[in-house]
């Protein structure tokens, strides 16, 4: 048993290693809301689908989508 890591961390390098962990998981937030992330993606993708409908246009979307979670969404 003495080869798990936890036994020899001492207790302020496991909080230093929790908060890390913290810390990046914040910064991966969006820092807009999701209507006003990617509005050229999002003008490209509306156009296309008034003109032509949705199935005609999934390279816009998929455009858009790759731009939302670029920002940060989870979509």
């Amino acid at each position: 048993m003495s080869g798990l890591p936890l036994q020899n961390a001492s207790p302020s390098s496991a909080v230093s290693q929790v908060s890390l962990i913290t810390t990046s998981g914040q910064e991966s937030k969006p820092k807009k809301k999701i209507c006003c992330a990617c509005p050229e993606t999002k003008k490209l993708r509306d156009e296309c689908i008034v003109e032509h409908g949705e199935a005609a246009c999934a390279k816009w979307i998929d455009a858009h989508r790759q731009c939302l979670r670029a920002e940060g969404f989870n979509i």
